[in-house]
């Protein structure tokens, strides 16, 4: 029988606290019986499992109670704070007491600590956040949402590519539809970079095994145009916040709409079946959060104002993602397509000064 996964958490970064980071590491632990490094304040999250049974066995506390989740310049944070917490949880990771990193909070801490001690995939340039939108009937993995708020030509061509590899092998979408997000579906719309990277996608020299189907706008972003959707960091977190703030306040004015009269109260009684599954597939929590995508063990970073079901869920996303070793299989597939490239000459793979993340 295969040796359980370990998984490294950072319990800074919540905005309910480490306190519930650790419930949802106990509640990740007992669902599944993943085992958990916790790194945070040790009394906090020493009393969210006190009385949990057996299942606290499998969630370790490492007394960190230094947190850079808040620093205005994470990458310089995480250098000169060797025993923050989410420092000590990419060490665990790095030394191979852990199988992958879930850390919620600041997106700028989470890559400056998997750069530095995680250490960039060789092949990759620039490392992004990935994440599968809830689109219902079809989900859309949208790459990046903020790990590089600036990019090049060549960095929208290396996402398309690690998109679709990872659709491909781990979301199993049998030959994805790659797109890039612009303001127009015409070749010459968008930055220079976008419409760069467009005709770099689909000249004459475009890669083979890429399946580009050109830009789509906002739109097709929701409307299944494409399996994997690339933009810039900024472009994509900015979508990612929009969309899921447009669902919540859909289905918060449905359930006021439902209670509104007697009449409404009725057929919102005849639906709620079916608004609690629409609910349920629109939830950021249960997703778990963003694959970050391009180190050598996988990342999951999630939304600092998650509950513990949320932290839960990325718990058991990064603890599926390495038993269906996302990473290998992805570098495979970018291998395959020749799509893995070196670094800028002069800079070196652990360096996270190349990325401008995305601070929230």
């Amino acid at each position: 029988m295969a040796a359980e996964v370990t998984v490294a958490v950072d319990a800074h970064g919540a905005d309910l606290g480490p306190g519930e980071v650790a419930a949802g590491a106990l509640l990740a632990a007992q669902r599944t019986g993943v085992r958990v490094l916790l790194f945070g304040p040790a009394g906090a999250l020493t009393g969210s499992l006190v009385g949990a049974g057996g299942a606290s066995g499998l969630v370790e506390i490492r007394d960190a109670p230094v947190s850079v989740a808040k620093e205005a310049d994470p990458a310089r944070a995480v250098r000169n704070a060797r025993d923050a917490s989410i420092v000590q949880a990419a060490q665990a990771v790095a030394a191979g007491e852990a199988d992958a990193l879930v850390c919620g909070g600041s997106t700028g801490a989470a890559l400056a600590a998997g750069l530095f001690h995680i250490k960039r995939a060789r092949g990759i340039v620039r490392p992004a956040l990935a994440l599968p939108i809830p689109v219902p009937g079809s989900p859309v993995l949208l790459l990046d949402v903020g790990a590089n708020a600036e990019v090049r030509a060549e960095h929208l061509v290396q996402f398309a590519h690690m998109g679709a590899a990872f659709a491909a092998s781990v979301l199993r979408i049998a030959d994805p539809r790659v797109a890039l997000l612009s303001n127009g579906e015409e070749a010459t719309r968008g930055t220079t970079a976008v419409i760069e990277a467009h005709e770099r996608l689909s000249g004459a020299l475009a890669p083979r095994g890429l399946n580009f189907v050109g830009n789509v706008e906002g739109t097709g972003l929701v409307e299944g145009a494409a399996d994997v959707v690339v933009c810039d960091g900024f472009t994509g977190n900015v979508a990612l916040k929009l969309m899921e703030g447009v669902s919540g306040t859909l289905m918060r004015a449905i359930r006021e709409r439902a209670r509104s009269s007697r009449r409404a109260t009725v057929g919102g009684a005849l639906l709620r079946p079916a608004l609690r599954q629409l609910r349920d597939e629109l939830d950021p929590e249960g997703h778990g959060g963003a694959y970050l995508l391009g180190l050598r063990r996988l990342g999951i970073v999630c939304h600092g104002r998650f509950t513990r079901l949320g932290y839960a869920s990325a718990i058991e996303v990064a603890r599926q993602g390495v038993r269906e070793q996302a990473v290998d299989r992805t570098l495979q597939a970018l291998a395959a397509a020749g799509a893995l490239r070196r670094p800028p000459a002069g800079v070196a793979a652990s360096e996270p000064a190349a990325s401008v993340p995305v601070q929230g």
